[in-house]
């Protein structure tokens, strides 16, 4: 199948169904009233990932896609039916842009969920929706609102952990071959891989990671030279960026230290973001050079390139130093994923007792307040002797 990242199409929602103005005229009823249904709505347009495809060839065909139009509503209490919607099933990783205005309408990076890209039209509005007690005979109607219509790009950017950058013939795709289930084009001339290659590169149970393959990058292809930049686009989702550089070249009058330099130059043109991603460097064809010349020409290398982060020296085609190399790249791609924060179970929770709130005083509780300190002045009074009048004190 023939490998397309990139499409235009037209996309038209359908209009909304008018309404209808109709009375209720039948024999011996003289007042039937209106009877004038709504219209129907028109159908929308949806993009939907498919973890099944990974190409947006079914596109570079099918330019237009339209929805049909909503049912005009009728006479009897009837309203228009809803025109069916229209799911456009598409890569996961795609881009769905505006052409006219760049603005991005979706992206789809979840499988099987749906996002709206054009809203089908209203339908309009029925006499039977007019009628009221000051209206008894309404003869209006509106028609049904248009469906949107949009002209959009679609751009396949692949998802993978781990990209594969250098020149052509640096091995990338027997690299990817190695160390996982892909299987690519191999041969010895440039420019063999001409689209890009995933592979999952299983570490351990329940342990992997996606790496991917892009066609070979040269000096000058900001200014169209070999592919261009055109494949690029798909390393901007990797957290991690492989410089494969071929240490053993066929020409010895090629300097592999100018390569790996006019490579990081051409991808710092293409994008900054792009340029500043992690970054490690992978001298592979080691088994061309002689054992006792490894260890110099690696550290004459590094020294030129004034490369300071890691190095890993493998062999592709014999697979020496590819287990160290893909071990190391799941810790870094581990070590950046975020756990998933889990629901807490509510059944388990231990119940939480809030504090005793303050009784609300009431007409009963007051009465029975008053009632109980009278009670008490008045069992206070008992038992206090009562005074003498002076009056009657034969002493005075």
């Amino acid at each position: 199948m023939k490998f397309v990242d990139e499409a235009t199409i037209d996309i038209a929602a359908g209009n909304g169904g008018a309404g209808c103005a109709s009375f209720r005229r039948e024999k011996f009823i003289p007042f039937g009233g209106p009877d004038g249904g709504d219209g129907g709505r028109g159908g929308s347009i949806y993009a939907v990932a498919d973890r099944n495809l990974n190409t947006l060839i079914d596109y570079r065909y099918a330019r237009r896609h339209e929805a049909r139009n909503g049912e005009a509503g009728r006479g009897s209490d009837q309203f228009g039916a809803a025109a069916e919607d229209i799911t456009l099933r598409m890569p996961v990783g795609t881009i769905v842009r505006d052409l006219e205005t760049e603005e991005i309408i979706a992206e789809l990076l979840e499988p099987d969920v749906p996002v709206l890209l054009a809203k089908g039209g209203d339908g309009g509005f029925g006499n039977l929706h007019f009628k009221s007690s000051t209206n008894r005979a309404p003869r209006q109607k509106t028609p049904g609102w248009p469906g949107e219509v949009k002209k959009v790009k679609l751009e396949l950017r692949v998802l993978a952990d781990v990209g594969l950058l250098g020149q052509p013939n640096a091995g990338k795709s027997t690299l990817i071959a190695a160390v996982s289930n892909a299987r690519p084009k191999i041969a010895d001339y440039p420019f063999t891989t001409l689209y890009p290659n995933l592979g999952v590169v299983r570490v351990a149970p329940e342990k992997s990671f996606v790496i991917a393959d892009i066609p070979g990058l040269i000096e000058g292809a900001a200014e169209g030279a070999g592919l261009g930049h055109q494949f690029l686009r798909h390393l901007q989702r990797t957290r991690l960026l492989l410089h494969v550089v071929d240490l053993a070249p066929f020409n010895p009058d090629v300097d592999p230290v100018a390569e790996a330099k006019a490579i990081v130059k051409e991808l710092k043109k293409y994008d900054e973001e792009l340029h500043a991603k992690p970054r490690w460097l992978v001298l592979n064809k080691l088994d061309m050079v002689q054992a006792e010349e490894r260890a110099e020409r690696v550290k004459d290398f590094v020294k030129r390139y004034k490369w300071k982060g890691p190095v890993f020296e493998i062999s592709a085609l014999t697979r020496e130093g590819c287990e160290p190399l893909i071990r190391a790249i799941y810790e870094h791609v581990a070590s950046l994923q975020v756990p998933p924060v889990e629901d807490p179970d509510v059944r388990f929770d231990e119940p939480v007792i809030d504090p005793p709130k303050a009784v609300q005083e009431t007409r009963a509780s007051r009465a029975a307040k008053v009632k109980a300190a009278k009670a008490a002045k008045e069992a206070k009074s008992k038992d206090k002797p009562a005074e003498r009048d002076p009056r009657f004190d034969p002493a005075s």
